[in-house]
């Protein structure tokens, strides 16, 4: 679990809003959608602090906080998180040879061992894919896209293309192994919000 913290510091005329906790849903700074829980505590005086739960970012702050500053630090907090999860990027993106050796590991701790590629590599970006999976042959190949998402993301990458191996297509048998990864929904929400600030960044530049 990450867990952030910062020093925040009150206005002199900040009320005192309702302590009840606060659920909404609102996007961070790559465009994509996140549960977001703001829990309010009388005793806490000058700091803030973020963690994620699942797939929920819960943002903990002063109950003195005016709803202009909840809303700054909310943000804050999810940028940052987001910064120290992108640092953590996984191993694997080094070579070929550490993608397989992550495909290795996590066949033995998802499916039994059972996924085993005969090879897998990056290849340059592809135009609808973060990656693909021939099972004829046993290969995977996974987008350059991937080399700098956090290492939980590419792992259900790799999950989701090993299951291939075992199941060709998307169907429930398929799905049950592959939500065999524990963070496969927050990992389908990072890529679609990926996706959604790449398809609005093309759509800006020029031609």
């Amino acid at each position: 679990m990450s867990v952030l913290g910062l020093t925040f510091v009150p206005v002199a005329d900040a009320r005192f809003p309702s302590l009840r906790n606060r659920n909404s849903t609102q996007r961070d700074a790559a465009g994509k959608k996140e549960k977001v829980e703001v829990r309010r505590s009388p005793r806490r005086r000058r700091t803030v602090t973020a963690y994620r739960d699942g797939d929920t970012l819960v943002v903990l702050i002063p109950a003195t906080m005016t709803k202009a500053e909840e809303k700054h630090w909310v943000a804050e907090m999810q940028r940052k998180l987001q910064r120290a999860e992108s640092r953590r990027a996984s191993p694997a993106r080094a070579s070929d040879e550490a993608l397989l050796l992550r495909c290795t590991q996590l066949s033995r701790r998802y499916l039994d061992g059972t996924a085993q590629p005969a090879s897998v590599r990056w290849v340059p970006p592809m135009r609808t894919r973060w990656a693909s999976c021939t099972p004829a042959d046993r290969t995977i190949r996974v987008s350059e896209r991937l080399r700098d998402v956090p290492s939980w993301v590419l792992d259900y990458v790799l999950v989701h293309e090993l299951a291939h191996l075992r199941v060709a297509e998307h169907n429930r048998t398929f799905w049950n192994l592959v939500r065999r990864y524990p963070k496969t929904e927050r990992a389908i929400g990072y890529l679609e919000g990926l996706s959604a600030a790449e398809r609005l960044a093309g759509s800006s530049s020029p031609d």
